[in-house]
């Protein structure tokens, strides 16, 4: 399905206006047919082309002889290139039309178009990079901190492929003793206590699990729901937390009458916050009926409740309603209006989340209730930049799966069952540490992989 003889050719950098836009080529015509595009503005292109040199010049349409654009060129010679192969990039002027007409000229001389994440792939399948930096490459173009930056950088740069090889290497010893005792019965072969390489195997793959759900949240963000009855201050707490007026405010009760979503970044955690419609038992208003059930719907689908209270009165009702319909998903709970009176104390409501007085008139407690946010997600645990985390859902689901049939590989030892079916459960997890980093990787998961991508990555 993949091939590597050809020349494909994309268009690299978002289309709009902006100073440079850029045309990547890479393929094994892909220095002829920038040769047939590209007039030099001075002699070093005629003295011969050296890799990895910017040369200044135009395009031009060598079928009218009209220039294009004028451009910075650049030509890197295979091996040394991003894919392995010999690659161009044509600087052009970040408009739409010069890109555009540019991108149709490559392609009149000889190149196709580039699939979704097909240079990436490229990089792969010649070598470059393994799997998992290969989506690595997609975590760095969309994070949404610094913190997730620092997590895509380090599975970039190989140091959790390296981690999951030396977990791989170390069951494949495993395996190899295996097989020569299975296969070769007559051979006097020593016997060996695997049991302690595959607890080692169980305790690496178990860090990395847990690396990997600080990875996640990280990477995905904690999507946040700010519940309440109606006129608790919900909308308040969200502009405060945001630093700006972003939902409408008035003393009204029922102004939101649909979810409004803003991210805030609370020590390199994005956090999604969800401002929600107030919630109450009954309504004859439809569209504040609509917006109680997106209120709903939100808080099912979020990862954390901020469940928001009027401490200047006291529980009402529909105060029981909202903790009852928060019930133990995690929660922090907000005691709003701490700037006038106190009228009761909100301790026995969702007596199991932490508590936290604040006002988001005066931003008294607002700091306060941010470490306590970034204390509840992390549990006291932050990462560094040196922490070679996963992020991506799909490792950590292969780094479960290696670690139960390693688990099941142990039980069928302490059980004495015959060393075939442990061989089994220790291939499997063999298999799942190689897709991860792509040496069991099936053609079907690099399409679905790798069309997440735009193209020219």
């Amino acid at each position: 399905m993949y091939t590597l003889d050809d020349t494909i050719v994309a268009i690299s950098t978002p289309l709009g206006y902006g100073g440079i836009g850029i045309v990547r080529l890479s393929g094994p015509e892909a220095l002829g047919i920038a040769r047939q595009l590209f007039r030099p503005a001075g002699r070093a292109w005629e003295r011969g082309i050296e890799s990895h040199r910017l040369y200044y010049g135009h395009i031009v349409d060598p079928q009218t002889n009209r220039v294009v654009d004028e451009v910075l060129l650049s030509y890197m010679r295979a091996p040394h290139t991003y894919t392995r192969q010999d690659v161009v990039e044509i600087n052009a002027h970040g408009g739409i039309v010069p890109l555009r007409e540019i991108l149709a000229l490559c392609l009149r001389m000889g190149a196709r178009p580039a699939r979704e994440g097909e240079f990436t792939l490229r990089a792969f399948l010649n070598g470059r990079i393994d799997l998992a930096q290969a989506e690595a490459v997609l975590d760095v173009i969309s994070a949404k901190t610094e913190a997730a930056l620092r997590v895509a950088i380090a599975q970039l740069s190989g140091r959790l492929s390296q981690r999951v090889r030396q977990v791989r290497s170390l069951l494949l010893k495993v395996l190899a003793y295996l097989e020569a005792t299975i296969d070769f019965p007559e051979e006097d072969i020593p016997p060996q206590d695997i049991s302690p390489d595959l607890l080692q195997a169980a305790q690496q793959l178990e860090e990395l699990l847990q690396e990997s759900d600080r990875g996640l949240i990280y990477r995905q963000g904690v999507r946040t729901a700010i519940v309440g009855r109606p006129n608790v201050g919900k909308s308040s707490l969200l502009n405060v937390l945001l630093r700006a007026e972003r939902a409408i405010v008035t003393p009204i009760p029922g102004t939101t009458r649909d979810t409004l979503e803003e991210t805030i970044n609370l020590q390199g955690i994005p956090f999604v916050l969800v401002d929600t419609a107030g919630i109450i038992d009954e309504t004859e208003d439809i569209i504040e009926r609509l917006g109680i059930e997106r209120s709903r719907r939100s808080l099912e689908q979020a990862d954390l409740a901020l469940v928001v209270f009027d401490g200047s009165e006291k529980p009402s009702e529909a105060d029981h309603q909202v903790a009852t319909l928060v019930g133990d998903r995690p929660a922090v709970v907000v005691v709003n209006k701490s700037d006038l009176p106190q009228a009761s104390d909100y301790a026995n409501l969702l007596p199991g989340a932490p508590h936290i007085s604040v006002s988001a008139l005066t931003g008294e407690g607002i700091p306060k209730l941010e470490e306590l946010l970034i204390q509840v997600v992390l549990s006291g645990q932050v990462v560094t930049s040196e922490a070679p985390l996963a992020s991506n859902p799909r490792h950590r689901a292969l780094f479960q799966r290696a670690l139960e049939h390693v688990r099941e590989a142990l039980h069928a030892l302490e059980e004495g069952l015959p060393l075939d079916l442990v061989s089994i459960d220790v291939t499997e997890a063999i298999d799942a540490l190689g897709e991860l980093t792509g040496e069991t990787a099936s053609e079907e998961l690099l399409e679905t992989i790798f069309s997440n991508f735009c193209i020219g990555k």
